[in-house]
């Protein structure tokens, strides 16, 4: 049995209780204006990283939030009742693959390397899913607006940092590749090599 167990600390109770009443993830920040300036929350907040490890929900960090979801061998059972209501055409996901790889992008480099035109709307399904979100102006000419993935994103697909994607030998090693993103791979690494950013500002 744990120390935790064993000896019941009112601090750590309080930290368990606010992240199970809370509808979405905290950040440390948030935590510390709900339960004050506390010096040892990050240790407090591994106690219950640990404690929580072996169960049916554990505690989980994505992208500097923190929050309680069921365990990854779990999952299937809440899955079989409920319905996925973000269901993303092959545009949307092959848009979002683009910003969270790329981010921040614009509408154009997107097309760019896509090949094809963002079709109206596509960015805003993104946007209202809660995925997407606008990042600010490229200071360039017409200073087109650039878009970015939000933690949301991360929390969603089960990601705690932008590091975690899976990068394209991963992609292929699973069979997720068909000759179209085998050629779209070919344009994102041909646009790593050459940034669009570097090449507005030659423009310029």
């Amino acid at each position: 049995m744990s120390g935790y167990e064993s000896e019941p600390d009112d601090g750590l109770r309080a930290l368990e209780a606010t992240l199970f009443a809370s509808e979405e993830p905290l950040t440390i920040a948030q935590l510390k204006q709900i339960l004050g300036d506390v010096p040892t929350l990050t240790t407090m907040l591994g106690r219950l990283t640990e404690e929580y490890a072996g169960r049916g929900i554990n505690l989980v960090e994505r992208g500097g939030r923190w929050h309680f979801q069921t365990a990854p061998d779990m999952a299937h059972l809440l899955r079989r009742d409920r319905q996925e209501q973000r269901k993303l055409s092959r545009a949307g996901m092959e848009t979002l693959a683009i910003i969270a790889y790329h981010e921040p992008v614009s509408r154009a480099e997107i097309e760019a390397i896509r090949g094809v035109q963002v079709a109206k709307g596509t960015l805003d399904v993104l946007m209202e899913a809660g995925w997407v979100r606008p990042a600010g102006r490229r200071e360039v000419p017409g200073r087109p607006l650039i878009y970015a993935t939000t933690p949301e994103f991360l929390t969603h697909f089960g990601l705690s940092s932008r590091k975690d994607l899976p990068g394209i030998d991963d992609l292929r090693a699973a069979g997720l590749l068909d000759p179209i993103d085998l050629a779209m791979e070919g344009l994102m690494e041909k646009d790593d090599a050459e940034s669009p950013l570097e090449n507005e500002e030659e423009d310029a």
